[in-house]
């Protein structure tokens, strides 16, 4: 094996260690009893059940991590890339065709492998825990759904990134940048009005109290609303949830079924000054900004890695190619990944102090973004006592203690 070999190898063992370790500090950061504050929503049976949450899934997630990282390391040093680059030549057809039979055979085996720990998942712990709703034909629906989809969408993205660096000389790069970052805004614009919808309905918010009082707050904060809708997120769990997503006049506020039967309407409308801070603060933009900027970045750097023939040795394959380069350039970014990923997140957690502090002085109602989050996180059964170095390496949010004590000015 050379040295990008060992580079890659070397980087999938660091990661794998550095979440284990995160792992076993968040379970060893686990309190006794639920932070001074909290004893309201979390009585001593509740808090023990969120503990146990915590520790179930975490075990689980090193049964499939481990799982993950065999499977790869098995079939890369058993040569299955270059025998299934093989078998996706034998057809005898063009570098785009073959690139695509060569993902999609991939894809398929990752989702066989994953399917028994998504079931496992989804009908043995969240149903132990009370959060299942999903029934066996939503959960084959979602499936063929997202494969469908991935099909879709995905296919003809991943056949015009290869046709551009095959065909498209020295300035390849450039071209696929710009289709695919054409691609997310049309994705972006079209996702709540015809992809969302395919897996959730979206019901317009009734008229009454609750919606007087969001269109008001909106009135109050200069955000241009014209519905809000209601997700039937029960559909397939208990927990609750709200999101901003799309832009123009596709924009949309959506708040789960789930939620709206849980909070009181200062709480409600404190959520949505929330999201609306997102909005008005333009994180939503920056976020999409940076991730095209990054895009452009990665296939800048593909663009000199695709003739890189060490590259190729790493993995036994001996007929570079465009589709398995982006494969293994992956692999071999991972590192940098990793690290803008950790920042990125940084990042968002400060945006989500600045969307909670946003929320506080529009609603004048700091008390209700603060309850709120409370009893989201008692519904949830989330872990209010994560390790620091856990939240450093995986939270995009700060911990719900440290958000309250912010709201509160602590």
């Amino acid at each position: 094996m050379n040295l990008v070999g060992w580079i890659v190898l070397l980087t999938l063992l660091a990661d794998f260690t550095l979440n284990r370790i995160a792992d076993v500090l968040n379970l060893r950061s686990m309190a006794d009893r639920p932070p001074e504050g909290f004893g309201d929503v979390y009585d001593p049976g509740r808090y023990r059940k969120s503990q146990n949450y915590l520790r179930v899934n975490t075990r689980f997630g090193w049964i499939t991590e481990s799982v993950d990282l065999a499977v790869i390391l098995v079939f890369w040093f058993a040569g299955g890339f270059p025998a299934l680059d093989g078998w996706a030549r034998s057809f005898g057809y063009g570098p785009i065709v073959t690139g695509l039979v060569f993902v999609a055979a991939l894809m398929l085996l990752k989702a066989i492998i994953d399917l028994p720990f998504s079931i496992y998942h989804t009908f043995v712990i969240e149903e132990r825990f009370g959060f299942n709703r999903t029934t066996v034909k939503t959960f084959i629906a979602d499936l063929f759904k997202g494969l469908a989809l991935s099909a879709v969408l995905g296919g003809p993205l991943l056949a015009g990134v290869i046709a551009f660096f095959q065909y498209g000389g020295p300035h390849a790069w450039l071209y696929c940048w710009i289709a695919a970052a054409l691609f997310i805004l049309v994705i972006q614009y079209i996702a709540p009005t015809w992809i969302m919808p395919l897996f959730n309905r979206f019901d317009p918010l009734e008229e009454g109290e609750l919606r007087r009082a969001i269109f008001d707050l909106a009135d109050a904060a200069g955000f241009p609303l014209k519905n809000v809708f209601v997700m039937d997120g029960s559909k397939r769990s208990e927990k609750s949830n709200a999101f901003f997503t799309g832009f123009g006049k596709n924009r949309r506020i959506a708040l789960f079924d789930t939620l709206i039967a849980r909070h009181t309407i200062p709480e409600l409308t404190a959520i949505l000054a929330h999201e609306i801070g997102h909005y008005k603060k333009r994180h939503i933009q920056i976020s999409m900004v940076l991730g095209i900027l990054h895009m452009g970045v990665i296939f800048f750097l593909l663009s000199f890695f695709l003739s890189y023939h060490p590259l190729f040795s790493a993995f036994y394959m001996e007929q570079p190619s465009v589709y398995a380069g982006l494969l293994f350039f992956g692999m071999l970014y991972a590192p940098i990944e990793l690290f803008l990923g950790i920042a990125l997140q940084m990042v968002s957690r400060k945006n989500e102090y600045a969307a909670d502090r946003f929320a506080a002085e529009t609603t004048e109602d700091g008390a209700a973004m603060a309850e709120a989050l409370k009893k989201l996180s008692a519904h949830n059964l989330s872990n209010l006592t994560p390790h620091p170095f856990f939240v450093f390496l995986n939270y995009s949010h700060p911990p719900v203690v440290e958000r309250i004590e912010a709201l509160r000015g602590g």
